[in-house]
This record gives C-alpha cells, sequence and structure tokens, in this order.
C-alpha cells in the first residue's frame, strides 16, 4: 500500500507547487499540505495541481488535464462551491480560475459558516501558516501590492478637496459599484475559532464589489447590498475605528476590507514589520500647540506607528504609517490633522496589470 499513499501525496504536492506559482504563491511547507488535505479531495487535488495559470473554458481544461468533460464538470462544480475554483462567465462561455490562497481559498473559507469541515482546526492551521518563515513575506511583500489604504474622508484637508480622484474615496469606488455584497469577515472569523477575536463585527461586515461580489452571492458566501447598505457599513466602521484596505487597482476593484490590527492578516502582517500594503495619500501630522498628550493617537492606531515621547507628544513613525486616519479621527482636540503625501500612489490601471506586476517583480514571467 506504501506506493499508492506515495501517489496520494505526489497529488497533493504538484497542487502546492501549483498554488504557489501563482503571482501571489503560498510556500510548501507541512502545513500548507495539512491545510491542502482538509480542503481538496484528492480528485480536487489532482485536477488543481493541473490547472493551467490562465482562466480557460472547459474543453481547454480537459485537454490540459486529460480528464474528461463530463466528469471534470463534475469536479470543478464541487470546488467552485467550496471557493476554490472560480468559475467566471463571459461573452464566449464560463473561464475557470484556480483560486489562489490570498485572496481566494482562506477568505472564502471563513466567509461563512460550514458544517463539512472542522473549522476550528483550520483556523489553527491557517494561523501557524500565516506565522511561518517567508509566508508573510510572499503573501504581503514586494512592490506591488494587493492593497491600498482608504483615508477617513471627512479628514481630507478642504485645501486639496478637489484634488482627490475618485479612487481615494471608499464612497466614490462604492457608488461606482453600483452595489455589491456583504459577507462575514473572514479574519475575524477565523479568530473567532481561536477564542482571539475582537469586538469588532463579524457579519454583514466585508465589502464586495462588481463581478467578485456577484459570484460570491452565486456560491453562497454573501448576501446582496445596495450602495446605501454599503455606505452604511463603510460609516459604522469609521465609528469603531477600523481601518479600510481596499483592492489596489483602478478599475473594477473587488473589494473594500475593514480591518483591525489584532485579527486582519494583512494587518499583523505590517505589526510584524512587513511592508504589507500601499499607504493612502495623506499622513498624519500632529500640531504640537493644540495637542493635551492624551495619547489617544497612539493607542487607537492599529499597526503601532505612533509613540508618544518627550513632553507626551506624537511622533508618527511615517516609514511604517499607512495613512488610514484611525489616528485623526479619534484625536479629542483636533491636533492630529491629515495631510498630502508629497508623492502620491496610482494603483495599477486592472487586476491583470496588477498580477502581471506582482509576477514580474517576482520572476515568475
Amino acid at each position: 500500500m506504501g506506493h499508492l499513499f506515495n501517489a496520494k501525496e505526489e497529488v497533493y504536492r504538484a497542487l502546492a507547487d501549483r498554488l504557489n506559482k501563482n503571482p501571489v504563491g503560498a510556500p510548501v511547507n507541512e502545513i500548507l499540505m495539512e491545510i491542502l488535505h482538509r480542503l481538496y479531495t484528492e480528485s480536487e487535488a489532482l485536477v488543481g495541481g493541473k490547472f493551467p495559470l490562465l482562466p480557460m473554458t472547459i474543453d481547454k481544461i480537459a485537454q490540459v488535464t486529460g480528464i474528461k468533460e463530463d466528469e471534470l464538470k463534475t469536479t470543478l462544480e464541487g470546488m467552485a462551491r467550496k471557493g476554490l475554483v472560480l468559475d467566471l462567465p463571459r461573452r464566449d462561455g464560463t473561464y475557470y480560475m484556480l483560486a489562489p490562497m490570498v485572496v481566494g481559498f482562506f477568505e472564502y473559507t471563513f466567509m461563512r459558516v460550514r458544517d463539512d469541515i472542522n473549522m476550528k482546526e483550520l483556523a489553527g492551521l491557517f494561523d501557524r501558516y500565516f506565522h511561518s518563515d517567508g509566508v508573510k513575506e510572499e503573501i504581503f511583500g514586494g512592490g506591488t501590492k494587493m492593497f491600498h489604504t482608504l483615508v477617513y474622508e471627512k479628514l481630507i484637508p478642504a485645501a486639496v478637496e478637489t484634488e482627490v480622484l475618485s479612487y481615494e474615496r471608499a464612497s466614490e469606488i462604492i457608488r461606482q459599484s453600483g452595489g455589491g455584497a456583504l459577507s462575514m469577515c473572514s479574519c475575524r472569523h477565523k479568530a473567532s475559532h481561536l477564542g482571539t477575536a475582537c469586538d469588532a463585527p463579524v457579519e454583514d461586515v466585508c465589502t464586495s464589489l462588481g463581478n467578485a461580489a456577484k459570484w460570491l452571492i452565486s456560491r453562497g458566501m454573501g448576501r446582496p447590498a445596495t450602495v446605501d447598505d454599503l455606505l452604511r457599513v463603510l460609516d459604522r466602521t469609521e465609528e469603531l475605528g477600523l481601518v479600510h484596505l481596499g483592492d489596489n487597482v483602478l478599475k473594477n476593484p473587488a473589494y473594500i476590507c475593514h480591518c483591525c490590527g489584532c485579527c486582519c492578516q494583512v494587518m499583523k502582517a505590517i505589526k510584524a514589520g512587513v511592508n504589507a500594503v500601499h499607504p493612502s495619500n495623506f499622513i498624519p501630522s500632529p500640531d504640537p500647540d493644540q495637542c493635551t498628550g492624551c495619547g489617544t493617537c497612539a493607542e487607537s492606531c492599529h499597526i503601532g506607528a505612533i509613540a508618544m515621547e518627550g513632553e507626551q507628544t506624537p511622533a508618527v513613525n511615517e516609514k511604517i504609517c499607512i495613512g488610514c486616519g484611525v489616528c485623526s479621527a479619534a484625536c479629542p482636540t483636533g491636533a492630529l490633522t491629515m495631510s498630502r503625501r508629497p508623492v502620491l500612489h496610482t494603483p495599477p490601471e486592472s487586476k491583470q496589470e496588477q498580477f502581471l506586476r506582482i509576477a514580474r517583480e517576482k520572476g515568475r514571467i
């Protein structure tokens, strides 16, 4: 029976290697293998390990994998239900794409409650994996990021109001989308299984937009939400002092996350020293004449980018500050205002350009 066991392991190893070839890969280690064994059946792992790098129709995938279309269709449908594959309708048919780990099957696993897997066990495995050597750097490091920070709009100085573009405004991104979906926060849901979640909301808080929202709704991972629904979530999460992280693309962004430093994998990566997001085009500027030294700004910062120094005045670490505006919004005296950065960040034009940039930077194309 040893040779059968070895053959099975080779199937899962091929899947792991394939996932690690994505622009945003998944470093292969024993913890990843344990995760894959729990999420994929052997037949799903076999298909996943042979999956093309680009989205393709089922007939092309059948040619690549050598699996008959009827059998392949059944397997792909099962994988799509679990969030392991994305089935993307286009004018000339349905295209299938193997879901990466992030943003991908990690989120799709924890965006809902499931009774077909041991979610507590998986939460522990994912937590250990994200703390493994090189994983944060692979997923969140590099020059082009998956996420960029969206500043609290009420803090944008009047002097630059007319200069601020739509991609810098979360509310404008939502309005342009025409609506979307709301899902569970996957990071806080994972943390809840570990007993480490904070009091920030888990239900109906993760914002998806456009075709991404349609897909999540079709697969039962989100509920439809109007523009007004999404704007209310934006206001509610600002009242709670959460950080808005958006999809780092100009055209058709897929999501806006409302994050905390204790549960969010991206924020935890920043605290671990990884430059994980593109900051907003704003940065807090303390006014010592108005500051009372209360330390509220430092306490509110999710990533420890502000420290109280000297005679209890705030010092902003500009190297790690992501320009979210949480500290400024929390300041009781208005002593911390947001100012325009001298060098502005413009996201990649599209998701395709984003992935191409990431792949080039990693030498994968």
